[in-house]
């Protein structure tokens, strides 16, 4: 089963793949993970993707399908989506990239959240490089301050949660991404997680996708 992660930046997609692939052993194809790989690398495309993500941006269509075109040349089944498609071309090339590997988007959870509550959870939120685990200032803190549970790595602020990016980044969902709840519809299963706990959220999930 291939699943997509539709939502805004902050509405728990990165919560939900943590638990889908530690214990349903789902893949992540994460584009975040795929720019950094290439930026660490000092690769062309990273070099490129790099100026975008800095500036709160969404990275172009052309950069972000040769990337996960190449991650689809190893693994094409059992994935998460998450971070791609963005728009609607990338939709349109992902479909032909599975269809090429013989497989298919199968469903996709939209994660509805008020803005309000995205722009509190964005503002406050800290993560670790290492594992990607997310924690918030407030609600969610780490057992030794700034420091994950899971690895003991030092967390951070990511770049484009800095909040005068992260207006930058919702108006690009809502201009670019939200459009594709139209085209998905048929395949759809939409999670009202405006106020629901990690542990609650992983339970209309699973049963969303009837894991």
């Amino acid at each position: 089963m291939n699943i997509l992660l539709l939502g805004a930046p902050g509405s728990g997609k990165g919560t939900a793949s943590e638990q889908l692939i530690d214990k349903n052993g789902f893949t992540q194809l994460s584009t975040g993970d795929l720019y950094r790989a290439e930026i660490s690398n000092k690769t062309e495309l990273g070099l490129k993707a790099i100026e975008y993500m800095n500036a709160g941006k969404y990275v172009p269509d052309e950069i972000t399908i040769g990337m996960v075109a190449k991650f689809l040349e190893t693994k094409s089944t059992n994935l998460l989506f998450d971070g791609f498609p963005r728009t609607l071309v990338q939709a349109q090339e992902l479909d032909k990239l599975l269809a090429a590997k013989g497989t298919k988007l199968d469903v996709v959870l939209h994660f509805k959240c008020d803005e309000s509550v995205l722009l509190e959870r964005l503002s406050n939120r800290i993560i670790c490089p290492k594992c990607k685990k997310s924690y918030h200032k407030v609600n969610i803190r780490p057992k030794v301050e700034w420091i994950c549970d899971t690895d003991g790595t030092e967390l951070v602020v990511r770049p484009d949660d800095a909040p005068e990016k992260i207006k930058i980044r919702l108006e690009e969902y809502n201009t670019l991404t939200a459009p594709l709840i139209k085209i998905y519809n048929n395949k759809m299963v939409e999670l009202d997680v405006t106020n629901v706990t990690p542990k609650k959220l992983y339970e209309d999930v699973v049963k969303g996708l009837k894991l």
